[in-house]
Parts: C-alpha cells; sequence; structure tokens
C-alpha cells in the first residue's frame, strides 16, 4: 500500500521536480483529425478500470445514469473549464449522450468521447481564427467595459455572445502587453504566437491523451484523490516519486490557459528563492540567464513542464504573475538554478522565542514528514528522519532552558506515515494513534512504537490550511489525547489513503494500459471522527481562517468524501489544561486587537483576498492603470508600515521589489501561538499524568 500524502493529476497536476536523467521530449507531432478514434487497447483499458473501481474502491458508487451525467459534465468541463469554446448549441447536442457515458465504459463503445473532442478541437479552431481577426482591427481603449475573465461559472452561450466575450480576451490581452512598454508589432506578435499554439497544442493530443482526460472524468466522478495514468503519465510520476529529486521544486496545475504553482516542495530551489508561491501563475519561461522568454500562456502542462526540466546546475527563468498582483498586475522574472531536493532543507528545525515576561518557548518547525529510507535499508546506523531529528532538537531546546514547545507543521503537507506515528510517540507514554478502516469495513488501529516519552512539557501544535494528511494525524491524536493546544487554521482535511494498480497485471495483452491510483481506505482518528473534508479543527482558530480556508482544501473537491466517524478507540488522555483553553482564546482575542502587526497582517490578506477574488478587469485603459497604481501603492504601504512596527526606516517609493524582499518580517503567527502557550504553562510544569480514559 502506498500512502501518497500529495494530490497528482493528470493533465491538471503535474509534480516538476522530475529526474534529470530524461531530457525534454522532442516537440509533439499534429494530429490528423482522422486518426482520433477509439481503439481495442482503450476499450480493454476500460473494462479493467471499471472491474477494479466496482470491486476495490473505498466509496462503493455504482456506474449507472446517475454518475454518467457527473462523467460527461466532467468531460466537458476538463476540455473547456472556462466555457470559452463550447457554446450553448453543443451543450444541447451533448445532451444525448448524458445517460450514456456508464454504457461507453461498460461495452465499451468510446465512441462519442471522440466525437466531444473533435468538435472541441474545431471550436479551438474558429476561436483561434476569430482572435486572430481581431488582433489586425483598432482597439479602443476609452470604452468603459469590463472581461470577465473567470467564466469556470459562467453559463454557456450562443455564438455570437462568445465571439463578444473573444473580443474582450483579444483586447485584454493587447492591454496587458501595452501596459509593459511593448510595441503595436510586439504586441501582434506574441498575441499571434500565442494564440497559434493553443491551436497547436490542441492538435497535438493524440488518442491516449483524449482517453486519459475522458478516464479521469470517470474517476474523479467517484472521489477527486483517484486518477488514470497513461503510460506517459505513469512514466512522469515514477520519476517525480523517485528518491533522487531534481528540478525547481514545484507542483503546477493547468486549469485554465494559465500554468499556476499549487505548491512549492520544502528543499527545493522554488522553496530557498523565497520568490515563487502557490497561486502564482507562470506566463513564460527561458533558458540560462540570458536566454529569450517564451510565452506560454495557453500551452498544454506537459509542454511547459519539458521547458522548465533541465539538467542540474543550469537555470530556468520563469516570467510569473504573483498571486497578490492578481491577472493585471505586473509580471517579473524569478531565475532559478536547478538543483537536487535536498533532505537537509527539508530537515526539522528549533528556535528559540523569548516573550514578553522572559518565558522561553522552544519551536521546532516540520516541513515535511521524511525518513531516508535509502539509508536505512543500506544499515547505516545513524540515518535522517524526522523522529530522530526532532528527538535530538528536544535534547537542545532543554538545554536551552525553554518552558513549552511550539511544533509548527504550517504547509506540512504529509509524507511518511510510520514517522507520523513515531514523531506522536515522542510525546505520549503508549497508546494508539490513528485508525484505518478499509474498502471492507474492516479496521486497523496504528499504535505508539515506542512506550518511552522524550518531551513531557507543556506543547502546542501550530497548523494551517495546508497542514495535510500525516500533519493532520499528528496534530489529532495529540488534540485526542489532549497532550497540547492546536493553535492556527482548520487544517487541508485529507483522511483517505491511495494505491497504485498496473492494469497490466490485469491482461496478457502486451500493450500497456497504465496505472490507477485509487482510494483503498480512510483514516480516523481515536476519538472516532475523520480528519477528512473537516481537518483537524484547531482550539484556538486564528481570524486569518475566514480568508485563508475558504474553497480550499477537500472541503473545496469536488465529489469529496464527507465527514463520517466509527467507535473511538480505547485511549487514555492526559493532563493538558484544556480548562484554561476558553481563558487563553480570551486572551489571544484582546492581545490581537492591540497587536498592530497582527492588524496589519490581516490587512495585507484582506488584500490579496480581494484582489483573488476579482472575476472580472477593466478595459478602459486609464482605470486599469489607476487600479494597478493603487493595488502597488497599497501593497507598498503595508509592506513600509511592516516595516515600521519592526523598528526599521520606511523605504523610498521608487524602492525596488529586490529592496522590499529583503526585508523579512516577525512571523506574527508564530510569536502569537507562542504567547498563547505561555498563558498555558503554570509556573512549575510537571509531567502528564493519565486523568480519564476513553473507551
Amino acid at each position: 500500500m502506498v500512502n501518497l500524502d500529495y494530490m497528482y493529476k493528470p493533465f491538471i497536476t503535474v509534480l516538476v521536480f522530475l529526474a534529470l536523467t530524461l531530457s525534454a521530449r522532442a516537440e509533439a507531432p499534429l494530429v490528423d483529425v482522422s486518426e482520433l478514434v477509439p481503439t481495442v487497447d482503450e476499450g480493454e483499458t476500460s473494462e479493467i478500470m471499471v472491474y477494479i473501481l466496482e470491486n476495490y474502491h473505498y466509496r462503493n458508487k455504482p456506474l449507472d445514469d446517475v454518475l454518467s451525467s457527473q462523467i460527461l459534465d466532467n468531460y466537458i468541463e476538463a476540455l473547456d473549464p472556462n466555457h470559452s469554446f463550447f457554446t450553448s448549441a453543443d451543450m444541447q447536442q451533448f445532451e444525448q449522450y448524458r445517460l450514456t457515458m456508464d454504457d461507453a465504459l461498460k461495452t465499451p463503445d468510446l465512441d462519442p468521447v471522440f466525437v466531444i473532442f473533435r468538435l472541441f478541437r474545431t471550436r479551438v479552431e474558429e476561436r483561434v481564427a476569430y482572435a486572430k481577426s481581431e488582433l489586425v482591427k483598432p482597439f479602443d481603449f476609452t470604452v468603459d467595459e469590463d472581461f470577465e475573465f473567470d467564466r469556470s461559472k459562467a453559463p454557456w452561450l450562443e455564438q455570437i455572445q462568445l465571439d463578444d466575450v473573444w473580443r474582450k480576451r483579444v483586447k485584454n490581452d493587447y492591454l496587458n502587453l501595452q501596459l509593459t512598454k511593448k510595441t503595436a508589432d510586439e504586441i501582434k506578435d506574441v498575441l499571434s504566437k500565442r494564440y497559434q499554439r493553443l491551436q497547436t497544442s490542441t492538435f497535438q493530443y493524440n488518442t491516449n491523451d483524449i482517453y486519459q482526460i475522458f478516464a479521469n472524468a470517470y474517476t474523479t466522478s467517484i472521489e477527486p484523490h483517484t486518477s488514470y495514468f497513461s503510460p506517459r503519465t505513469s512514466e512522469n510520476f515514477d520519476i517525480s516519486m523517485s528518491l533522487s529529486l531534481q528540478g525547481i521544486g514545484a507542483v503546477l496545475r493547468g486549469e485554465t490557459d494559465y500554468t499556476e504553482v499549487q505548491s512549492v516542495v520544502p528543499g527545493g530551489p522554488a522553496d530557498l528563492s523565497g520568490k515563487l508561491h502557490e497561486s502564482d501563475k507562470i506566463i513564460g519561461v527561458g533558458q540560462d540567464a540570458d536566454g529569450k522568454i517564451v510565452d506560454v500562456i495557453g500551452w498544454r502542462l506537459d509542454d511547459i513542464v519539458d521547458l522548465i526540466r533541465g539538467p542540474k546546475g543550469t537555470v530556468v527563468r520563469l516570467e510569473v504573475m504573483q498571486k497578490e498582483s492578481g491577472t493585471d498586475g505586473p509580471s517579473q522574472l524569478v531565475t532559478l538554478t536547478r538543483d537536487e531536493i535536498k533532505l537537509e532543507e527539508q530537515a526539522a528545525k528549533s528556535e528559540v522565542i523569548e516573550l514578553e515576561n522572559k518565558q522561553k518557548i522552544g519551536v521546532i518547525t516540520l516541513p515535511t514528514f521524511y525518513s531516508d529510507f535509502a539509508a536505512q535499508a543500506r544499515g547505516e546506523a545513524d540515518y535522517r528522519s524526522t523522529t530522530r531529528d526532532v528527538r535530538k532538537l528536544l535534547e537542545t531546546l532543554r538545554k536551552d532552558n525553554i518552558e513549552g514547545i511550539i511544533i509548527d507543521l504550517r504547509e506540512n503537507g504529509g509524507g511518511s506515515l510510520s514517522e507520523a506515528l513515531e514523531l506522536t510517540g515522542l510525546f505520549i507514554e503508549s497508546g494508539p494513534i490513528v485508525q484505518t478502516r478499509d474498502s471492507s469495513g474492516n479496521i486497523d488501529i496504528s499504535r505508539d512504537p515506542d512506550p518511552a516519552i522524550a518531551y513531557s512539557g507543556p506543547m502546542g501544535v501550530l497548523v494551517d490550511r495546508n497542514s495535510a494528511s500525516a500533519s493532520e494525524i499528528f496534530a489529532g491524536a495529540i488534540q485526542d489525547y489532549k497532550r497540547g493546544i492546536i493553535i492556527g487554521e482548520p487544517t487541508f482535511g485529507k483522511g483517505t489513503v491511495q494505491n497504485i494498480v498496473d492494469l497490466n497485471k490485469f491482461t496478457r495483452n502486451a500493450t500497456d494500459h497504465g496505472r490507477l491510483k485509487t482510494t483503498i481506505a480512510q483514516f480516523f482518528r481515536i476519538s472516532g471522527g475523520s480528519n477528512q473534508h473537516k481537518g483537524v479543527i484547531p482550539d484556538i482558530i486564528y481570524p486569518t481562517a475566514k480568508l485563508n480556508t475558504a474553497e480550499h482544501g477537500e472541503r473545496a473537491l469536488k465529489n469529496a468524501l464527507p465527514w463520517t466517524e466509527i467507535k473511538p478507540a480505547s485511549f487514555v488522555a492526559v493532563n493538558a489544561p484544556t480548562d484554561r483553553y476558553d481563558a487563553a482564546r480570551v486572551k489571544h482575542e484582546q492581545r490581537i486587537k492591540s497587536d498592530h502587526l497582527f492588524k496589519l497582517l490581516m490587512d495585507e490578506l484582506e488584500l490579496n483576498f480581494q484582489v483573488s477574488e476579482k472575476k472580472t478587469i477593466s478595459l478602459l485603459e486609464s482605470k486599469r492603470k489607476l487600479e494597478r497604481e493603487q493595488l502597488t501603492e497599497a501593497t507598498k504601504r503595508l509592506q513600509n508600515e511592516f516595516r515600521v512596527a519592526q523598528n526599521l526606516p520606511p523605504l523610498a517609493d521608487d524602492a525596488s521589489d529586490e529592496e522590499y524582499e529583503k526585508t523579512k518580517p516577525v512571523d506574527i503567527l508564530l510569536k502569537e501561538s507562542a504567547r498563547i502557550l505561555g498563558d498555558l504553562i503554570s509556573p512549575t510544569p510537571s509531567l502528564p499524568v493519565p486523568i480519564t480514559a476513553v473507551r
């Protein structure tokens, strides 16, 4: 069984820390429309996949007319997520397939799948031709009109209405480039190539590509972490999951014309640079220090990955639209040197925070739950692991006379389940840690492997919306045992277990049928509830949760398993002062009302949230410039207020982005977490004593 903590969705998400032994593949050839027909092999793949999902998937969801309807919607959305190509008339035409997608998989008769794609290909060709025709017309940027750039939830339109959407799209693209001081000829050249690339990328989709999109329309109709990997995607997955991870260290997704950063891998070049962040959009890629930046808006995600991939030590330059700037903000160039993802950079780190009352709080930051399995397999006695490193850090912190510790799990997307169990064991004497229920209803209980306690003093766990899987197992166990206080935001909410199934084991056919990642089990806390969907709810929730957790995590995924519960395990809680949590919460809320830095943080998050929530943008040039200037001024004003609050002089109005980046603000949330723990610490911390048995 493979416990995969990082989501991987073919054609939507790609892990870009790919191994360096592979060179970028040659440009895919254009595929003639006559070749876009289903094959016997894809029919056999469908039969195998249906058998596995109906018999072994954790969620027993029959392949019937209800699911057929969802599959059709998912397939259309996968092809045209922004509702920019298909018309309302096309949608009416597709209704004939609404209750036959299940039959297409069972029979199997995949003709409808390819009929839909061939029409999509035609619509792309028509739209590209229309966009190019608009480029030769003059634009009037004194007209006060808006462009709706996010149409993912908008209705399907008639062709004449869609023409107007594309007129505004081309006008918006032109204005964006005009604001970067490009000449008219340069703008037309860039956009003509961009639109042509959109058509070229679509015309490169072959039968295997189309089948994979449809197969995933089926799998994600059941559950979002279930995915089909075509042979080529399987190869890339093997590379990305290898122990020698090299590249830029980022997870990308491509659900619209923009390639977006889904997450940054701890210890990779992107993480260490501090210049690439979640939800940033990559719009251009250049090789070496002076290579031409290639516009990649509208490209296939696989092709963008091929540009970013390269040998260790080489330079790649990314043109990025940062999250806080929105789709209208100025882009920035991020220069990264491809390198190996170093285990040392992902390792646990510690520091000491001295509070205003001279209390010393130790902090251990965990970017991931790791273990050097290769070194362990070689029999090396000093191999690195989360638990081993934390044990050493605890010894060091103890010498610093700390009065309590915070385990910082923010942005920790999970990792090794065994390490989550062992790490929990450092803080409890013995007992169960997590329960796992499989598709047959059998329940397995994982327990603390070591009865010894490495640290028995006061502790807190700091989490955020990206703390997932193994992080949630640890935080949930600490909360259930009442061993420490949980602080921060509700966590991601991933409480399921996936396994990779090689489909070739189900056939004697020599053809490679790819693999299936399927959900086979669900994690449950020892108190009986699941981390699934809800996540771990902190004992003290930061107000950042109101902005940061909206439409995020498992809660935002279609067809995610709901929260549920099973019978609690038998365990013994300890004596963390939970009766004092309410008083600590009141003190926290009073403190942040007068904490200028905390207020500035909330102002910054509110500004970023407002930018991210925008679905339309003005095409009136004067208004566009004013909005851009106002956003830049607001951002710099906040950054300077952060500086002043830290007794640093404000930067000049014309200060560069690099100068602002040199200012590293204090970790406001971590400091407040230390204060909360300080409020809970008694004058003489003592060893937790069992107080109640939970049955």
